[in-house]
Order: C-alpha cells, then sequence, then structure tokens
C-alpha cells in the first residue's frame, strides 16, 4: 500500500503547474477568445496569445499531422517539464534550505521542455524541414522564458527528499 507524504515535491508541484497552464490556456475555448478579444500589438495582448502558445485540440481545418503534432507538443511539454525538473540538480540535490535553486530549476525545466517539444513536434508536421524545426523551438524556448516562472514559483518550498 502506497503511503502518501504531506509534503510535495519540487518536480511534483512544477509539472501540476505546466499542466494547468497547458491545460487552461491550451484548451481551444481559450485560445479562441484571446484571438478574438485581444490585441497582439500590445504586450498584455503578446503575453495573452503567448499563453496559448502550447495550443491542444480536437478537430482542426489542418491537416491531421497538424493536428497530432500540436496535441502531441502539449503532451510533451508536461513532461518533459517534470523530466527536466528530475534531471536538473538544483530542485533535488540543493543542500542549501533555500529556494532560489528551486525556482531557477523550475523555470529552466520549462524553458527546455517548450523547446524540446517544440523541436520533436515539428518533425510531427506536414513536409517537416529542420529550419521549421528550429524556428519552432525558438518559439518554444521564448513561451517557456515568458511563463516558465510560474512553474519555477510553484516549485518553490518543494521537499527534496534524502537518499537515506
Amino acid at each position: 500500500m502506497a503511503t502518501f507524504s504531506r509534503y510535495r515535491t519540487a518536480p511534483g508541484a512544477g509539472t501540476l503547474a505546466a499542466f494547468l497552464l497547458v491545460l487552461i490556456f491550451g484548451s481551444p475555448a481559450y485560445v479562441r477568445w484571446v484571438q478574438s478579444n485581444t490585441d497582439e500589438g500590445s504586450a498584455g495582448g503578446w503575453f495573452m496569445r503567448l499563453l496559448a502558445w502550447p495550443a491542444w485540440r480536437f478537430d482542426a481545418q489542418d491537416s491531421v499531422q497538424s493536428l497530432i503534432a500540436d496535441d502531441i507538443k502539449a503532451i510533451l511539454v508536461v513532461l518533459l517539464t517534470w523530466g527536466f525538473m528530475v534531471l536538473l540538480p538544483g530542485s533535488q540535490l540543493a543542500r542549501a534550505r533555500g529556494g532560489g535553486s528551486q525556482f531557477l530549476a523550475g523555470w529552466a525545466a520549462y524553458i527546455f521542455a517548450g523547446a524540446f517539444a517544440a523541436l520533436l513536434a515539428a518533425f510531427v508536421q506536414t513536409n517537416p524541414t529542420v529550419l521549421g524545426a528550429f524556428n519552432a523551438a525558438g518559439s518554444g524556448a521564448i513561451y517557456g522564458f515568458f511563463v516558465g516562472w510560474i512553474v519555477g514559483a510553484a516549485a518553490l518550498g518543494g521537499y527534496r527528499g534524502t537518499s537515506s
């Protein structure tokens, strides 16, 4: 029988934040709303549209490959966030109880997750190119840089665990 700890882990909290970001802001309803109600020429509108970057959808006018690529990108952002948060030593192995390493590890994990998810999903698109994959990775890194602080903040104070 599994026992549940009263402590949350930094990778778990960061992954939950990433999941909620993708679930809420990548939803078709939010994407439609932000495209029709924001001005991409303003800073607020740009950020609101950026939040919708890992959009997932069920139906589309695009090809099936584009639909699958978008859904894979959204799923990979969440999975890779967890993977990078586990791999980054700041959230797990830091001896100091300070939260700076957890914050930066969560933020960096989201930047890496966005870039790698976009890079991998770009090769599923119709007529993929290496240049298109590099451009997509850049877009993912921009998304992770401007939104990843939310994941970093969620990872603050998470339990790092011990080796015993």
